[in-house]
């Protein structure tokens, strides 16, 4: 995992739907060594005329070898995410830089539990922790609380009802529709949600939260309000500050 401030040649190999309006797209990166569950990356994309534009994004891998996965969620009006939802095809170049981030990150070495909370395309690095957690034969007991506008609007929702067992759940808060039935009203979450459908304080789990910027800080404040130690919240964010 050396040169992760350099920019790297990355080939497009596949691509598939992600959601009701994403796309899941996976990376051949010249030199990639691989990346640690929660890791993002830069994307660089260059115009015609020169003009560059640069956002980062959340990795779904967490495997070694040189191919990476993130799911990118379109933003109407962006600049870089309309053309990766809908333009760039397998055999397209684009360039990348990474990987980045060491504070919200997961391995199988971390002692105690995890709760994984998301909002929308805010599941993407925690599924990057799951499918580790997947990998581990000694992982602790781990709950994601993963919060969407409706059923369609969920990024890989199959895959996560298949890492559902002995010590990985999931729970659902739709803040829409539901499908029916459904274990808790449409909505979004609040103090009522945090206490039935995420690990206690007394657990001492660390927290792990993820999604646009409001719906962060929403979600910290109603877990520190529960009486989880701020120290033992990680969040990333992404949008507006």
């Amino acid at each position: 995992m050396t040169g992760a401030a350099s920019w790297r040649r990355a080939e497009v190999v596949a691509v598939r739907p992600a959601g009701s309006h994403g796309r899941i797209l996976q990376l051949r990166v010249d030199g990639w060594t691989g990346n640690l569950a929660g890791q993002h990356v830069d994307v660089r994309l260059t115009a015609e005329d020169g003009y560059q534009a640069v956002r980062s994004y959340s990795l779904a891998s967490a495997v070694p070898g040189d191919v990476i996965e993130m799911a990118v969620d379109e933003v109407a009006d962006g600049e870089v995410s309309p053309y990766l939802v809908e333009d760039v095809r397998p055999g397209d170049e684009l360039e990348v830089r990474g990987p980045i981030g060491g504070y919200f990150v997961w391995t199988p070495e971390h002692a105690g539990p995890v709760q994984l909370i998301a909002g929308g395309s805010g599941v993407v690095p925690l599924l990057a922790i799951a499918r580790a957690h997947a990998e581990s034969p000694h992982a602790p007991a781990m709950r994601l609380l993963y919060s969407v506008r409706s059923p369609a609007d969920a990024f890989y929702a199959d895959e996560l009802q298949e890492l559902v067992g002995d010590v990985f759940t999931v729970d659902w808060a739709y803040t829409r529709s539901a499908p029916t039935p459904s274990p808790r009203p449409v909505g979004r979450i609040d103090a009522a949600t945090i206490a039935a459908s995420t690990l206690p304080p007394s657990a001492h789990p660390t927290v792990y939260v993820c999604g646009p910027t409001p719906f962060v800080e929403a979600v910290a404040d109603l877990l520190v309000s529960a009486g989880h130690p701020p120290e033992r919240i990680r969040t990333e964010r992404f949008g507006g500050t």
